[in-house]
C-alpha cells in the first residue's frame, strides 16, 4: 500500500521512509503543502495513508488536511507533529485527522497505528469490491464501475478516487453539454474556495489519461477554449457499442 509522508525536516522524512519501506509499503515524500497535494492528486496507484506534519512552509498541516478531505473523505490521515497543546489536537481533529501523535515518538507505536489505519483502508476497498456491480457505464472501449471505484479501458484497469469518480459521473450525466470550470466547481466541488482552475484541469488530464486512446488528442473529454470542457460519449465516427449496463 502507498503512504504519503508530508514532512519538511529531511532527516525525519528519510527515517520514516526507511522504516515504512521495511514494512513493505510504497512511500512518497513531500516537504510542502502544494507538493503534497500535487503528489496526492497524481498518484497512481492512489495514496492509501497520509502521515502529516502540522508545521510546514507555504501551507500549514491544518490547511493541507482540509484540502485532502475535499479530495477524499475517506483517506486516513495521521498527524505527526511537535505540537502538544490540546488546542492543537482539537484543531487537527476538527480538520479531519484520524490519529494524532507527537514528536518525539515511539517507532513501534507509530508502525502499529499505521498498520491499523491501513487495515481500515483495506476494509474500505474490500467493501467497494463486493458492492453490486449494476452501476456500470460503458462507452467506446471504456467501462466505469461506480460500485467498485474502477475504470477499465481495454485491458487496463484504473482505480478511481472519490473526486475522480464524482467528476466523471458529472460529465457522463451532462453528455454534450459545455461545462464551465465555475459550474464544475459549484456542482462537483460544492463551491470549495480553495479549488483552483488548475486543480480542475489536473483532474481532467488524469481522466483523459484513463479514457482516451491519445490523451493529447482527446475524443471524449474536449476543451472549450476560455470556458471549460464538453464530454462527448459517442464521438463522430465511433462505431463502438455503447451500453449503460
Amino acid at each position: 500500500m502507498r503512504i504519503l509522508v508530508v514532512e519538511d525536516e529531511e532527516a525525519i522524512a528519510r527515517g520514516l521512509r526507511f522504516n515504512f519501506e521495511r514494512e513493505g509499503y510504497q512511500v512518497d515524500l513531500a516537504a510542502s503543502g502544494p507538493a503534497a497535494l500535487e503528489l496526492y492528486e497524481s498518484a497512481q496507484p492512489p495514496v492509501d495513508l497520509v502521515v502529516l506534519d502540522l508545521m510546514l512552509p507555504e501551507m500549514s498541516g491544518y490547511e493541507i488536511c482540509r484540502a485532502l478531505r475535499r479530495l477524499d473523505l475517506d483517506i486516513p490521515i495521521l498527524a505527526l507533529t511537535a505540537r502538544t497543546l490540546s488546542e492543537d489536537k482539537i484543531q487537527a481533529f476538527d480538520c479531519g485527522v484520524d490519529q494524532y501523535m507527537t514528536k518525539p515518538f515511539s517507532l513501534p507505536e507509530l508502525l502499529s497505528r499505521v498498520r491499523n489505519l491501513l487495515d481500515k483502508r483495506r476494509r474500505q476497498i474490500d467493501r467497494r469490491t463486493v458492492r453490486p456491480t449494476e452501476d456500470v457505464v460503458r462507452f467506446s472501449d471504456v467501462a466505469v464501475d461506480f460500485g467498485r471505484f474502477e475504470l477499465r479501458h481495454r485491458e487496463e484497469v484504473h482505480p478511481l478516487t472519490t473526486r475522480e469518480q464524482e467528476l466523471l459521473r458529472y460529465f457522463l450525466e451532462n453528455d454534450g453539454v459545455v461545462l464551465s470550470r465555475a459550474r464544475l466547481q459549484s456542482e462537483v466541488w460544492k463551491d470549495s474556495a480553495d479549488i483552483s482552475s488548475r486543480s480542475i484541469d489536473n483532474f481532467v488530464m488524469r481522466l483523459r489519461r484513463m479514457i482516451e486512446d491519445d490523451p493529447s488528442s482527446p475524443r471524449h473529454l474536449l476543451s472549450v477554449r476560455g470556458t471549460g470542457y464538453r464530454f462527448v460519449r459517442e464521438p463522430a465516427g465511433d462505431t463502438s457499442t455503447t451500453d449503460t449496463g
